[in-house]
Parts: structure tokens; C-alpha cells; sequence
């Protein structure tokens, strides 16, 4: 990693491909991403390739939120990924990095007290529901940014009933607790797996505060 002089560029050591739709990406641009990713890297030092995805999404009832930015990061058997939408894409980024850093700290959290091997100390519990209070307050403050109805531009064309999405993910067992860490990393509220002790379909999802709940299929 280079380090940040008069005439050098922070940089991570994981590959970096940043890309854009409908926009053109300026070099200036493209430091101040490597920049901000390189601190990302020190949180999470297996991750070892980051996509960044620029969007401009003309609307005219939307303009505070037409550029979009999408980072996913992949490590090690796991994938982190963030997303925001703000009026300039240097607002996008410092939205999106925030999100990846809130979902990595509370995985290494996890993380952390899941190799301890004993019931979470106070401490840890209050960490945990700190980190959990500000991924909501983020998720809030987006949602009231934009709009009531975040779909609202997608009005005309819905149809009620309609499946309008499909998804396929390779069935690899793993724990509970891998569940887990990969439901946060890619900030979903619920995560789909097959839970490699009891070889049933099973969901892992939040609940309130810090904690969360499992549901599994008798397949017997």
C-alpha cells in the first residue's frame, strides 16, 4: 500500500476495479476511491478484490438522489457489499463507505466474541448493540431521504402478485454463526442457508437490539 505523500495516491492492496453506467469515472475521482477503500482494508485485512459501480439515475422527482453508488467487497470466503444514492457521487461514496465500515466492524464484533467461546461480557453486548443502533439509524435516515415510497418511480409500471425477481445462490453448508456474519456483511435482515449440522434449509434473521433468530425446515 502506498502511503499518502505530496505526490502518492493511498491505495489498497486488493484489487480495485471501479466502473461506471451512464457516467464517466475522472481520475481524481478514482483516488479519492482507493483513498477511502484503503482505510476499509484495514478493518477487514483477508478482503482481497473491491467492485465500485458508479450509476447516474436520471428522475426528475428524485434528483437529490440520481447517483447511485454500489461498493461490494470480497474476501475470503465471504462478500460485503454497500449501496447509497445522494446528489453527487463524492456524497454517495462517503455514504457507502460508511454502511461497508458499520457491517465490518460488527462482523469482526461477532466475530470476536463468537472465538471467546463464553457468553458475550456486558461490554461486547453493548458494542454489538451500538453497532446495530447505528445500522438502523443509517438505514432510517436513508429511507426518510428518499421518499415515503422508495419504489415510488417503479408506481406505473407495478402489477400486484407479480414475481419480479429471481435469485440462485450455491447451497454451501455452513454454521449458524458463518450464517450470520454473512446476513451483516451484506446488510440483509434475513439470510438463507443450509446449516451444515443438521443439513436443513434454515433462515437466519434480526431481531431486536443485538440479537436474532433461526428457523429451519423438517425435511424428515
Amino acid at each position: 500500500m502506498t502511503s499518502a505523500g505530496s505526490n502518492e495516491v493511498l491505495s489498497p492492496e486488493a484489487q480495485v476495479t471501479i466502473t461506471g453506467r451512464n457516467v464517466e469515472v475522472p481520475e481524481h475521482f478514482q483516488d479519492r476511491v482507493n483513498a477511502k477503500l484503503a482505510k476499509i482494508e484495514k478493518l477487514d485485512p483477508t478482503l482481497t478484490f473491491f467492485h465500485v459501480e458508479l450509476q447516474h439515475e436520471p428522475n426528475p422527482r428524485r434528483e437529490a438522489h440520481a447517483q447511485r453508488i454500489q461498493i461490494t467487497a470480497t474476501g475470503k470466503g465471504h462478500l460485503a457489499r454497500a449501496e447509497a444514492k445522494e446528489d453527487s457521487f463524492y456524497a454517495a461514496l462517503e455514504s457507502a463507505v460508511g454502511k461497508l465500515e458499520r457491517s465490518l466492524r460488527k462482523v469482526k464484533v461477532r466475530r470476536e466474541i463468537s472465538r471467546s467461546g463464553h457468553r458475550a461480557p456486558k461490554s461486547a453486548g453493548e458494542i454489538a448493540a451500538q453497532l446495530e443502533a447505528e445500522a438502523r439509524e443509517a438505514r432510517s435516515a436513508a429511507e426518510q431521504e428518499a421518499g415515503a415510497d422508495p419504489y415510488a418511480h417503479l408506481v406505473e409500471d407495478f402489477q400486484p402478485g407479480q414475481i419480479v425477481r429471481r435469485k440462485e445462490h450455491p447451497a454451501t453448508p455452513m454454521s449458524v454463526d458463518d450464517a450470520l456474519s454473512e446476513m451483516e456483511l451484506v446488510g440483509h435482515d434475513f439470510f438463507l442457508f443450509i446449516d451444515k449440522e443438521t443439513s436443513r434449509p434454515s433462515v437466519v434473521y434480526r431481531r431486536h437490539a443485538y440479537d436474532y433468530g433461526l428457523i429451519a425446515l423438517d425435511t424428515d
